[in-house]
């Protein structure tokens, strides 16, 4: 039945609706997650919030994201990708939404319902690049993967243009009353997402799989051969640490990745302003070429990641941002025809940096077995932010500084601190180089029979043990 999907050359009009609805999900995820930066600078002073409560508003949705990440990426794996899709696009939604309804002073409120966002985030990420790879074919995979998280940071633009030009009108409380609007994905998922095809075959739903492929595939499912394959073992969540390499790939490639570009989004700015004694105003302007450098470098990361492969490719990123980390606090005070070196660096760092979340996202989700797809890239994704901790924590201690969520950029510590951050680039791209293995042109079932033959006698989590043939 699958082979019907992989003989694919060009994607049907269902196949993009499907790309589409994960697209338009992660960019509206993130406009809600970052939401709170904007609104944060309408009440800080006139709620004369300390540097605990702030810290505490701004670090409950990195730790719901962690927890979401974890407990969405199982569910998905338990009862289904479509359900688990709908049901965090509306977790986030509605607590961006009820976030309008906050007392006034009441900082508490505003923490527990970013937790709750958080928490909702976390799990979509975990879960749409999973259904999207089951619906396309082995061609597309890495491209369709990588163009998903491509419009992740127009998200956050979209928060930055409209706090600047609706907040004069709505205030932040209306701000938050927008974040509802991604509720309405829901309908486009309901109409548009099915069930995916291969989860139901695990499942042991073969009629409803060749209905979904059939959906897919714009063809009668008559037409479509209806597998026998029984249903495979129900995977357990400690299963995944069967698959250490996969573990390794994950968790170590994201928190790497994480944590490096989490320092590099935080420090920019202010790094600017010291570097180039200019306005705030005037630093935001720059850093939109630095944000612009990210998303080109999605872009291209998604057509590489079919080129050159998936672990070429995470290689590339981690090393690549190393070398423009390290170039840009070394030559921080250097200015060429009168623009500043380390501004063109941290433009070219990001195509990197930020541009190969194309292949960290996907790459985590191809290296896990059907049956852990989601509860492995989760666990990844989950583990992964704790950079958002360390992150900040680290840039703290190298700047002398007690407070370690918006740590004080100075000039001096720009050269060790931004080896630091290129660090956690290097142990990324060392990780995907060494544990890495090739996934590019592999279809999602050769890559289950791998990873079972390396674990003789154990049939692949989620898929069914072959029959055996009776002794002659």
């Amino acid at each position: 039945m699958i082979e019907q999907l992989e003989q694919q050359r060009h994607l049907t009009g269902n196949q993009r609706r499907i790309v589409v609805a994960a697209i338009l999900g992660d960019m509206l995820e993130f406009f809600d997650y970052f939401l709170i930066g904007f609104v944060l600078a309408f009440i800080v002073k006139p709620w004369h919030l300390t540097f605990g409560q702030s810290a505490a508003v701004l670090l409950s949705s990195g730790v719901g994201a962690i927890i979401g990440a974890f407990v969405w990426g199982w569910a998905a794996d338990r009862v289904g990708r479509r359900k688990i899709f709908i049901a965090t696009v509306l977790v986030f939604a509605a607590g961006t939404g009820l976030l309008a309804l906050t007392p006034e002073r009441n900082w508490a409120f505003l923490a527990a319902f970013r937790l709750v966002v958080g928490f909702g985030v976390g799990g979509l990420y975990s879960v749409d690049l999973p259904l999207v790879q089951e619906f396309v074919p082995t061609s597309r995979r890495g491209l369709i993967g990588g163009l998903v998280t491509v419009f992740v940071p127009v998200g956050t633009l979209l928060g930055s243009v409209l706090s600047a030009y609706l907040s004069p009108y709505i205030g932040w409380r209306g701000l938050f009353a927008i974040g509802l609007i991604p509720a309405l994905l829901t309908l486009l998922i309901r109409s548009w997402v099915p069930e995916s095809p291969r989860w139901l075959m695990r499942m042991g739903r073969a009629a409803e799989a060749r209905r979904a492929l059939a959906w897919a595939l714009e063809v009668d499912p008559e037409t479509i051969d209806l597998p026998e394959e029984p249903p495979g073992p129900r995977a357990r969540w400690v299963d995944i640490f069967r698959y250490p390499r996969s573990v390794i790939i994950s968790w170590a490639g994201n928190l790497g990745a994480q944590t490096g570009v989490y320092g590099v989004t935080l420090w920019g700015p202010t790094l600017l302003v010291a570097l180039l004694a200019t306005t705030p105003a005037r630093a935001a302007f720059l850093m939109i070429f630095v944000s612009l450098g990210g998303l080109v470098g999605r872009a291209a990361f998604s057509v590489l990641s079919e080129v050159i492969g998936r672990r070429a490719s995470g290689g590339l990123l981690g090393l690549g941002a190393t070398a423009g980390l390290v170039l840009a606090g070394a030559t921080h005070n250097v200015m060429v025809g009168g623009i500043s070196l380390f501004w063109l660096l941290l433009i070219a760092a990001n195509f990197f940096a930020d541009g190969g979340f194309a292949i960290v996202g996907p790459y985590s989700a191809e290296v896990w077995p059907s049956g852990l797809r989601a509860s492995g890239m989760g666990s990844g994704y989950g583990f992964g932010g704790l950079g958002k901790i360390i992150g900040p924590l680290g840039l703290a201690l190298i700047a002398g500084s007690s407070n370690v969520v918006t740590p004080h950029a100075t000039v001096k510590a720009i050269t060790p601190a931004f080896v630091y951050l290129a660090a956690w680039f290097a142990l990324a791209g060392v990780v995907y180089l060494v544990a890495g293995f090739e996934t590019k042109g592999r279809s999602i079932e050769a890559i289950d029979a791998e990873l079972s033959q390396r674990l003789p006698g154990v049939p692949p989590i989620g898929r069914a043990a072959p029959a055996q043939r009776p002794a002659s």
